[in-house]
């Protein structure tokens, strides 16, 4: 995916040697390099292990820039009442402090395969777009734009004062002052949503719960055992 999307300026291929199946998958990629004019080495296994820095990399690394978020002030600003939107609500996405890398990278891929218009994640505290949540999203980070703001707390109040409802989350253990919660099975949805998913250790700070309309919560299918009270977030989201 990153070798096709010319998001990334792209250095070198490394391709682990190989015979047989795995030789016709390394020559796909060979042809895809040519087309972008990278080079490509074949190297042994220790030395892809290295480059990988031990992670999982199925015999293949690609050398390229990383890629940045997407500030807010660049993104295009969909209309209610564009072509795209006329048969839909709009859904955006918003992480706060999400930090385990392999967490945003499902999450990234869930929200590209479901249909989710915008994922905005907050600048502070959180995880980068590293290769490893790239691989998590099983290529989805290399085609899907993720944008940040350093100010959470002013971009909600001006989507809520642009009309949009903003919905927190939490887990079925959690009180909010004043914020009613409600299982998801009883949501109605009837305006542009923003969904707010919190850090998978504590959840969503208080001052961004105090700014949302309502709260969600899963229910769960038993009486739960203590210290496991919620999903996984990539799960819950």
């Amino acid at each position: 995916m990153a070798l096709t999307q010319a998001r990334r300026d792209l250095f070198r291929l490394f391709l682990k040697r190989s015979v047989g199946p795995q030789r016709l998958v390394a020559g796909e990629f060979v042809l895809q390099a040519a087309a972008r004019g990278v080079p490509v080495l074949h190297v042994g296994r220790r030395e892809l292990d290295e480059l990988c820095e031990g992670r999982v990399h199925q015999g293949v690394c690609l050398e390229a820039t990383p890629l940045p978020f997407k500030s807010l002030e660049e993104a295009e600003e969909p209309g209610w009442g564009d072509g795209e939107s006329l048969n839909r609500q709009l859904l955006w996405l918003v992480l706060e402090q999400i930090q385990d890398p392999m967490n945003l990278g499902a999450l990234l891929r869930s929200a590209y395969f479901l249909g989710v218009d915008r994922v905005v994640t907050s600048q502070r505290n959180s995880c980068p777009l590293t290769p490893t949540v790239s691989k998590a999203s099983s290529g989805a980070m290399e085609v899907f734009d993720v944008y940040s703001t350093d100010d959470l707390r002013s971009f909600l109040k001006a989507k809520a004062a642009e009309g949009w409802e903003v919905v927190g989350t939490v887990s079925q253990s959690e009180a909010v002052e004043n914020v009613p919660v409600i299982s998801c099975s009883e949501f109605r949805w009837n305006k542009p949503i923003i969904l707010v998913i919190g850090n998978e250790g504590d959840g969503l700070s208080l001052e961004t719960q105090l700014l949302c309309q309502q709260m969600l919560v899963i229910p769960s299918g038993r009486a739960l055992h203590p210290g496991i009270e919620s999903l996984n977030v990539s799960v819950a989201t």
